[in-house]
């Protein structure tokens, strides 16, 4: 169990948590109508700081993202008056798509693009001196990243994390989102009947986290008593009807053994037609229908990689206020879940709430927080693992087990020559990005190898991979397509796969895996890292098995994939 010492919320409401919660409780919102911003020929709505702000808030040397996340962790740093220079200190960033503003159609990406390189800017700016982890996972990133320092903590390889999700808006984000026609020009109404699509919204928000090992004893702080991640293994960009990700993720958290004791679920809540409908569904179908819901979208927007860390923080300040704020822009609901919403702020004596989230690629994500901890927990050992099998692809080189596979390529990609000739049967392979299809091609070498039963519904097996160039192709190509104002056609395909968690994805679907998908960017290839936080992920009850390693896609001349399956092992 891990505990939270200090937080804040840095968005276009106020630069403290404090702030923040006092413009909720007022009733105020962030969102603003735009028209002709960025060129974009729709108006949206959205929550985006102003030129002041913005200026108040830069750090010289840093981009806008970093310097919103600098100023985000240094204040909550400063509040829980921890040492953040020594090495028993993470950072761990969740964020959707970082710096993707500072890259340009036509250039090769700068190194601020990288989100891996980012997180280094960041770490110095903050004085830290340990390895960041940047959790990208769409939009359960902020919650992801939460989940992989808890289990870090609670693995003992550090005693202190402090924990940021941000994002900031830009022409390639809102592109996208209306491209898929997900976006609303009006303000959102989360679980309403007349909801009409999302808002999106910049915002960094942090929490200072601290293993129970060295957690002060005199004060009552916010617990995070169970976090889980799990995937639909349905589609990409659309969330499984009966909510199968959402319900096995609040399912782990264990949160039905005290269902009477929350004040709330603080839920995703987009306002979109389908992911409104998927969480009343899943929240049912958990057993927690009879605890009230909200959600705080209609306050902030969509703020991505943020989200899952400012909802939390906000959730945690409203019951240490004996309140569950109240989801704005509700009136009557608008899904078969049979759910209670309220767009007016309640009183609770409660104190304890869930929160969920999911995002594209069948992502989702749930917590567990509690400022009395109610249930019982043991301490666990840090479980080992064994690999099985391993399969190591570059370009003209397939390695399986140590044994070389010859390949026969006819002059073209010989990333399509190795599907033809392991797969051949699978044709949504040439409809992804190249990232996505060299972690399918590599993993079903790989299964191949393994051998048994395949294609069927599997809750224990996880898959986390590591990356540093994230979806640099996607990017770049989704890019192009709306880097001319005369000529801007975004298309809703290539935007999709601009989430570099496409890739685990893929092999979740292929596969039927609901247990926990996650990508991790490093600066580079780190093995300690990638081992540690591997063994961490194993604490999960439900994850048996796994399917990891480094995967990373420059170009069809620069490319690697390392991929092994392990067993997990209780010493």
């Amino acid at each position: 169990m891990v505990y939270c010492l200090a937080d804040n919320v840095t968005s276009p409401l106020g630069t403290t948590t404090e702030a923040n919660y006092e413009a909720l409780v007022g009733g105020q919102s962030a969102l603003q109508r735009y028209e002709g911003r960025w060129h974009l020929a729709e108006p949206f709505v959205a929550s985006l700081f102003g030129s002041e702000q913005e200026t108040a808030l830069a750090t010289p040397g840093l981009t806008r993202f970093e310097s919103l996340v600098v100023a985000s962790a240094r204040r909550a740093v400063a509040q829980s008056g921890i040492d953040v220079t020594t090495s028993r200190v993470a950072l761990v960033i969740g964020s959707t798509k970082g710096n993707i503003d500072c890259l340009v159609d036509g250039e090769e990406p700068s190194q601020d693009y990288y989100m891996g390189d980012t997180a280094q800017h960041i770490a110095a700016a903050l004085g830290m001196t340990t390895q960041p982890i940047v959790a990208c996972n769409a939009c359960i990133s902020g919650v992801s990243a939460i989940v992989v320092a808890m289990r870090l903590l609670d693995a003992g390889y550090y005693d202190y994390a402090v924990v940021c999700g941000a994002d900031v808006q830009s022409k390639f984000t809102v592109a996208g989102f209306q491209a898929l026609k997900a976006v609303s020009a009006q303000p959102c109404r989360p679980f309403d009947m007349e909801r009409l699509g999302l808002n999106l919204g910049e915002a960094a928000a942090t929490m200072v986290l601290c293993s129970h090992r060295v957690a002060p004893r005199d004060r009552a702080l916010w617990a995070i008593e169970g976090g889980a991640v799990r995937n639909d293994a349905f589609h990409v960009s659309s969330p499984s009807k009966n909510g199968e990700g959402a319900r096995l993720a609040l399912c782990a958290t264990r949160a039905a053994e005290i269902a009477d004791e929350l004040a709330c679920i603080n839920a995703h809540g987009t306002a979109t037609m389908f992911n409104d409908q998927m969480e009343s569904v899943a929240i049912e179908r958990a057993g927690l229908n009879a605890v009230p819901v909200n959600a705080l979208k209609g306050y902030y927007g969509h703020t991505m990689g943020a989200a899952g860390v400012l909802e939390t923080v906000m959730t945690m300040h409203g019951i240490d206020h004996a309140t569950v704020l109240g989801t704005r822009g509700f009136e009557e609901r608008g899904v078969s879940g049979k759910i209670t919403l309220s767009p007016d702020h309640q009183p609770t004596a409660r104190d304890s709430f869930v929160k969920m989230i999911s995002g594209f690629g069948g992502s989702n994500a749930a917590l567990l927080m509690s400022k009395t901890p109610k249930l019982q927990h043991a301490e666990q050992a840090l479980p080992g693992f064994v690999v099985t099998h391993r399969v190591t692809m570059l370009p003209g080189s397939l390695t399986v087990d140590g044994k070389s596979v010859d390949v026969a390529c006819d002059g073209g990609e010989w990333l399509t020559a190795v599907y033809k000739q392991c797969m051949g049967n699978y044709p949504k392979f040439y409809k992804m990005d190249m990232l996505s299809r060299l972690a399918l091609v590599a993993s079903d070498v790989l299964l191949q190898e393994e051998g048994g039963a395949r294609f069927e519904p599997c809750d224990s097996r996880a898959v986390v991979l590591f990356n540093h160039s994230s979806s640099r192709q996607a990017d770049s190509d989704f890019l192009a397509t709306i880097a001319r104002d005369d000529e801007c056609f975004p298309s809703p395909s290539l935007f999709v796969y601009t989430l570099p968690n496409m890739a685990v994805a893929e092999v979740a679907m292929r596969n039927q895996y609901h247990g926990e998908t996650s990508l991790y960017l490093l600066p580079g290839r780190d093995d300690d890292t990638m081992r540690n936080i591997v063994r961490a992920s194993l604490l999960d009850a439900g994850t048996t098995s796994m399917i990891t390693g480094w995967i990373d896609f420059e170009d069809n001349d620069h490319f690697v994939a390392d991929l092994y399956i392990i067993e997990k092992r209780i010493d």
